[in-house]
C-alpha cells in the first residue's frame, strides 16, 4: 500500500454514503463514454444500494479505487470508483457493460486468460 494513503474501513459503505450524499465527481472520460455504453448517470446513482465489490485497487495511481458491479436480470454494469477518504468523496472513473468473453456468467468474476 502507498504510505500515508487512507483506505475506507468499508469501501462499499463509503461509496454508497458518498453517492447518497451526492459527494461525487465524474471524470471527463466517464462523461464522454456513458452514452456510447448505454449507461446513464441515473442508473449509476440508483444502483448504489445494490453494488457488490468486484475488485480492489488500493495502490491505484492517484487514489485507491474499487470496481463494483450492479447485476440485474436485464443486464449488468461495472463502475470504477476512486475514493478520497480525506476529502470525503468518490470519483466515478469508468463505467461499462462487462463482456461475457472476459467475465464469468455472474459478471463479477474475471475469466482466466488461456
Amino acid at each position: 500500500m502507498v504510505p500515508g494513503r487512507k483506505l475506507p474501513e468499508d469501501p462499499l459503505a463509503f461509496i454508497r454514503g458518498c453517492i447518497l450524499g451526492r459527494r461525487l465527481l465524474w471524470t471527463y472520460h466517464v462523461n464522454m463514454r456513458l452514452a456510447g455504453r448505454h449507461i446513464t448517470r441515473d442508473e449509476i446513482l440508483a444502483a448504489a444500494e445494490r453494488y457488490e465489490l468486484v475488485e480492489s485497487y488500493p495502490d491505484d495511481k492517484y487514489l485507491p479505487s474499487y470496481l463494483v458491479a450492479d447485476v440485474q436480470e436485464n443486464g449488468a454494469f461495472h463502475v470504477l470508483f476512486a475514493v478520497d477518504v480525506d476529502a470525503d468523496h468518490v470519483t466515478v472513473v469508468r463505467a461499462y457493460r462487462p463482456h461475457p468473453d472476459e467475465w464469468a456468467p455472474d459478471m463479477k468474476t474475471r475469466r482466466t486468460q488461456s
